[in-house]
């Protein structure tokens, strides 16, 4: 049995049910027109990582388990599936991805995000048991307006059965939301002689949300590789730091016809990134 329709289609309309969704915040990051469906989901308070009600949810996949990385345009969608398990049966389930200490008060939460469309969520062979997908569109243009936001989000789930009981778990999955960065190195001279010093020049840049324009990432360790023209492994010659503007700047011999690249292993709040290799014709 397929499930995607609107609460009235499966449950009285004398029975008057609560939203399901996070309390209305002063979201740092927010879609437009998404505080209208993150109200409360229930009168009565919950602390952080509680759950309510006899819907069971399992098995969330966020992103396929991968970090969501952000740059300033564009549209990002993000796929979550999960497993939601009650013997009264599932009409509908909702989904949100928020962050903060606590799902049940505003002061507690610094971003949420909700889904154009309910869930779609399908019975299994085992009666009462439905595998779900919810589809986050996040715009970052428009979606993450805050900076500090970059960091783990945690996924909410919530459900009403067949007979309009409602249950949650505000905490049943986690997932990294990072800025996307840039990364270039330039090998100079090229061609050069075998023994002379080259210098490998770059920078490190990530998506600003506030301005909508990528900046220099400043002070941040970043690794100098090289990989022989007959090779395909790389090799790190040395870690360099960022200046006060995101550029890097190093000097190393040259011995061989080869590659260099700059490599960032990225952050809690910044998405990796590897610079394409500069071939250096060593005569």
């Amino acid at each position: 049995m397929r499930i995607r329709v609107a609460a009235a289609a499966v449950v009285s309309s004398a029975v008057v049910l609560p939203a399901l969704a996070l309390p209305v915040a002063a979201q740092a990051a927010e879609r437009p027109g998404a505080a209208a469906g993150l109200t409360s989901f229930a009168a009565k308070a919950v602390g952080p990582r509680d759950s309510l009600g006899n819907t069971k949810f399992s098995h969330a996949v966020i992103n396929g388990g991968k970090d969501i990385v952000l740059g300033t345009t564009g549209t990002k969608s993000v796929t979550v599936t999960y497993t939601a398990k009650d013997a009264n049966g599932v009409a509908l389930t909702e989904a949100f991805l928020w962050q903060g200490t606590d799902s049940s008060t505003t002061a507690g939460i610094t971003g949420g995000l909700g889904t154009d469309d309910d869930p779609a969520c399908t019975e299994t062979a085992t009666q009462g048991t439905y595998t779900c997908k919810a589809v986050f569109n996040i715009h970052p243009a428009t979606d993450m307006k805050d900076n500090g936001v970059a960091g783990t989000w945690k996924l909410f789930l919530g459900a009403w059965d067949l007979y309009a009981n409602a249950s949650y778990n505000d905490d049943v999955a986690t997932a990294a939301i990072k800025k996307a960065s840039t990364l270039t190195a330039n090998a100079t001279p090229e061609p050069v002689k075998k023994g002379k010093t080259i210098t490998v020049t770059g920078k490190l840049a990530r998506a600003n949300w506030s301005t909508g324009k990528y900046a220099g990432y400043v002070s941040q360790p970043v690794k100098l590789q090289f990989r022989k023209k007959s090779s395909s492994t790389y090799t790190t010659l040395k870690t360099v730091k960022t200046n006060s503007t995101g550029a890097l700047k190093t000097t190393t011999k040259a011995t061989v016809d080869g590659y260099y690249r700059y490599v960032f292993a990225g952050t809690t709040t910044t998405a990796a990134a590897t610079a394409p290799g500069d071939f250096v014709d060593v005569r």
